[in-house]
């Protein structure tokens, strides 16, 4: 039988492979569902690609690739038996285990033993061949075989294996750390507000620990944006340490040595931040468990019982829709906002209704597709599947042995937060995240991977009119800008009960003064509609510019809505920063209310209003009009490859020498042109713009809202026509990451419509002129193709979720969300769901409205 079944392995000899380094073995769960080596139906691990499948879906594998030899994993749970003294009875386990295999459930280990059982499966016909039989095989064919199941049984989990890796090439600390220069100009950096000192980038911020200045970095395809003024600060200036301002915490922060070119250790980063008031000491400590607070502060215990509704009886749910999330540890954010995306129809219908054609049209690798992984965990809240009650018998003996009531394990979201943080500094790693960023973030990958076919996130999308006005002229100009949240200010000042929290503050002082015990903290308790009216509040504009005026002046800008979402994201402003860096909490309770009518209504040019012209500030001209600087070595690198040396000296310029491979990416783009080689010209003052008598005091008549140039050559530099890409940068205000994504979801307009939209000169270039009249009617896309997908409706909605936060900061902390389904509120807390008692809606974080019909 043993030389059939050899006989049998031996045309598919050149598929099995053993797993070399780098290969991740998936063992421990399916690429299209949750099924593991527990599950009724074991796991199939596909001996070539090492991919996992439940039964339901190994079949689809071997049809879509023909792969035929497979490792079936089965693991056995047993509760251990107990002797007449009540003791467990040690029993020996199965010899072979599978190494590294998470269990996928919650139980003591104690109580439980396991048996592993494997064996090769051959399809399509399933012959079946046990692992320890393989000795009897012909030599021929069990010395491979053997080698690779040896390989696949003890090779590290898929996302353990990833972890070390990690930490290979060990940060060193930098060179110029113990003697690094400070210059003493008397700078000293805000907590917010930060934007770069030579354009108006607002992330991907550098401080040059030298001199405080603030500049951008690199522009990379994985979304963190800049135009590289933080490199050329340091050619210039060759001061050689700089911190990201984003990631400075109690621990640390990130920091690039441009001389070293590498991200290195600063031992005295907290001395060299000071320098310029920033005191990241004294920032909030963790406690032992994992919460930020002060030493002298007491824990926010009330916070934490009311959010969860601990010390009630609340009863568990079961069944589709009410499948918990296991907990990886610290990724309660991402689990909660998937609760509320999947309670969504629009995500339903687009990931879970067309769950087959998207399993069947999956590539290779579905682990590494976002539609399959979304499907797979849509499926797995919806089905039911994973969230069954327990049976009359269990709940019988659970009685008997006064045990905990029943609760469900939940699905495991390990392979999706694999996928979706990928590249992503902080979602990659294992600390606690801001779920209102991990929300953006995700949406932005929905936009992404949603191009050519039905776009869920749609429903989140909104456009916001922005008028700003002289303060001197009283000329204003409108425009519009893409959004997906509205973020709520939460103005302390508007307190009900401000003389209660004017006391407390009075003791609190006074107890810190005399070393004594802090009193009761004190909740302020904020109106909903004072939020409303300071999100509505004039704002002062920073470094305006009047085109009226043609000089600098004091301008405000109002926000209103030009058109409403189907669904409305409110996000209260809970978290800031003090003068010193210590971030803090703001411990507030807001009535949110059920149902909302907001009159926010934008209406665009008022009568009598008087617009400001369109022209731009005067291009100012160095003193030094020589020669461009251009990085010659840069230059040479591409030269080096064959290309003209004048085209090499165009790319190098036009990417705003950004390095030979943003270089290379323009030269592709640019090569077929009739002027590809010829010299560099630029453009002097008196050909940059139009005759004086369109323009006065040399200012030049575009259109206010243009993207910077810096940007429009980044997008064009990738070979994406330059009228689209206007259109994808002014759709996006400017923001480069999601400009790109903006182009691939929104295909390029024939050229008679690019000709006619995309005029720089036309005073109403934002193609957004449909949405602001009043009308309630749906915006369809074929009004404007060059603008973004709206939903336009009424103004009315009612509330549907919310997600709350417990702890002292976004880097810690646990969230929990609240969903109403079925006309009851349902609490999701990780992988425990039960019905919500006492909503705690006053202390949410993030909420979620549905517009009410008409």
């Amino acid at each position: 039988m043993a030389t059939d079944l050899g006989e049998l392995l031996v045309p598919y000899m050149p598929t099995i492979r053993v797993p070399r380094t780098g290969d991740r073995v998936f063992k421990s769960e399916c690429a299209f569902s949750f099924d593991s080596p527990e599950s009724e139906g074991g796991l199939y691990v596909c001996m070539n690609t090492f991919l996992g499948f439940g039964r339901e879906h190994v079949e689809r594998h071997y049809r879509k690739t023909g792969q035929s030899v497979y490792m079936h994993l089965k693991r056995h749970v047993k509760e251990k038996a107990t002797g007449a003294a009540g003791g467990a009875i040690p029993r020996r386990r199965n010899g072979k285990v599978f190494l590294d295999l998470e269990l996928n459930r919650d139980f003591n280990g104690d109580d439980y033993e396991y048996e592993d059982e494997a064996k090769l499966v051959i399809f399509p016909d399933h012959f079946e061949i046990p692992l320890p039989n393989i000795e009897e095989l012909p030599a021929l064919v069990s010395a491979q075989v053997t080698i690779a199941c040896d390989a696949v049984l003890n090779a590290a989990s898929a996302y353990k294996k990833q972890e070390p890796e990690s930490w290979d090439e060990e940060i060193q600390v930098s060179r110029h750390a113990r003697s690094l220069r400070q210059l003493d100009n008397g700078v000293r950096i805000p907590p917010s507000g930060w934007k770069c000192q030579k354009c108006e980038m607002r992330e991907n911020l550098w401080l040059n620990l030298t001199d405080g200045a603030v500049l951008c970095g690199k522009w990379f395809f994985d979304g963190s944006g800049g135009n590289g003024h933080a490199l050329e600060h340091h050619r210039e200036t060759s001061y050689p340490l700089a911190v990201k301002l984003d990631t400075i915490t109690p621990d640390g922060a990130d920091i690039y040595s441009f001389e070293e070119e590498e991200a290195v250790l600063d031992p005295h980063i907290s001395d060299h931040l000071s320098h310029f008031g920033i005191d990241m000491l004294q920032m909030q400590k963790k406690t032992e468990n994992g919460h930020h607070r002060e030493n002298n502060s007491r824990p926010r215990v009330s916070e934490w019982e009311v959010i969860q509704e601990s010390g009630m009886k609340l009863k568990a749910v079961f069944g589709s829709g009410y499948t918990g999330i296991k907990n990886l540890g610290n990724t309660c954010y991402l689990s909660t906002v998937m609760q509320v995306l999947f309670s969504i129809p629009d995500f339903q219908r687009m990931y879970v209704g067309n769950l087959q054609r998207i399993f069947d049209y999956s590539p290779l690798d579905p682990s590494q597709d976002f539609a399959t992984q979304m499907a797979k965990l849509g499926h797995g809240l919806l089905s039911g599947q994973y969230s069954k009650p327990p049976m009359k018998s269990e709940l019988i003996e659970q009685v008997m042995n006064e045990e905990h009531k029943h609760q469900q394990k939940g699905v495991s979201p390990r392979m999706l937060k694999a996928l979706v943080s990928r590249g992503h500094p902080e979602f990659s790693s294992n600390r606690q995240q801001d779920a209102h960023e991990f929300l953006l973030h995700l949406i932005n990958l929905v936009e992404r991977n949603s191009a050519g076919s039905e776009n869920p996130s749609d429903v989140f999308r909104f456009l916001v009119e922005e008028r700003i006005q002289c303060c001197q002229s009283r000329r204003v100009r409108y425009s519009q800008r893409v959004d997906y949240c509205i973020q709520l200010p939460a103005p302390m000042e508007a307190a009900i009960n401000r003389e209660e929290l004017l006391a407390y503050e009075t003791k609190r002082k006074e107890a810190e003064e005399n070393i004594q015990p802090l009193p009761e903290p004190v909740r302020a308790r904020i109106p909903f509609t004072a939020c409303l009216q300071a999100f509505t509040e004039p704002e002062n504009v920073p470094d305006f510019w009047s085109s009226a005026l043609q000089a600098k002046s004091a301008g405000v800008k109002t926000s209103r809505f030009a058109s409403f979402p189907e669904y409305l994201i409110l996000q209260i402003k809970k978290f800031t920063f003090g003068v010193d860096w210590v971030p803090k909490k703001l411990d507030l309770a807001i009535d949110v209310p059920d149902f909302l009518d907001l009159s926010l209504r934008a209406t665009g040019l008022q009568a009598g209003e008087e617009e400001l012209p369109d022209l731009m500030p005067p291009i100012v001209l160095p003193e030094d009009t020589r020669a461009p600087e251009i990085d010659e070595a840069a230059v040479m690198q591409l030269a080096e490859m064959g290309f003209p040396l004048e085209a090499c000296r165009k790319a190098v310029y036009y990417t705003g020498n950004m390095g030979p491979e943003m270089a290379f990416n323009w030269i592709i783009a640019h090569m077929e042109e009739p002027d590809f080689a010829e010299p560099l010209t630029l453009p002097s003052m008196m050909d940059s713009g139009p005759s004086t008598s369109d323009s006065v005091m040399g200012a030049t008549p575009l259109d206010p809202n243009s993207p910077p140039e810096e940007s429009i050559a980044i997008l064009t530099s990738m070979g994406f026509p330059r009228p689209h890409s206007i259109s994808a940068l002014k759709a996006t205000n400017n923001n480069l990451e999601r400009a790109l994504d903006w182009i691939f979801t929104h295909p390029e307009p024939e050229e008679s419509e690019a000709l006619s939209d995309m005029a720089d000169t036309e005073p109403n270039d934002n193609g957004f002129s449909n949405a602001n009249s009043h009308s309630d009617a749906t915006l369809s896309p074929d009004r404007d193709t060059t603008g973004p997908r709206i939903k336009d409706g009424p103004g009315r909605y009612e509330l549907f979720a919310f997600i709350s936060h417990m702890g002292e900061s976004t880097m810690s902390g646990h969230y929990v969300c609240h969903i109403k389904k079925e006309g009851r509120w349902v609490i999701y807390n990780d992988h425990k769901v039960c019905l919500s008692e006492r909503p705690p809606k006053d202390l949410g974080y993030i909420y979620f409205y549905h517009r009410l019909s008409s």
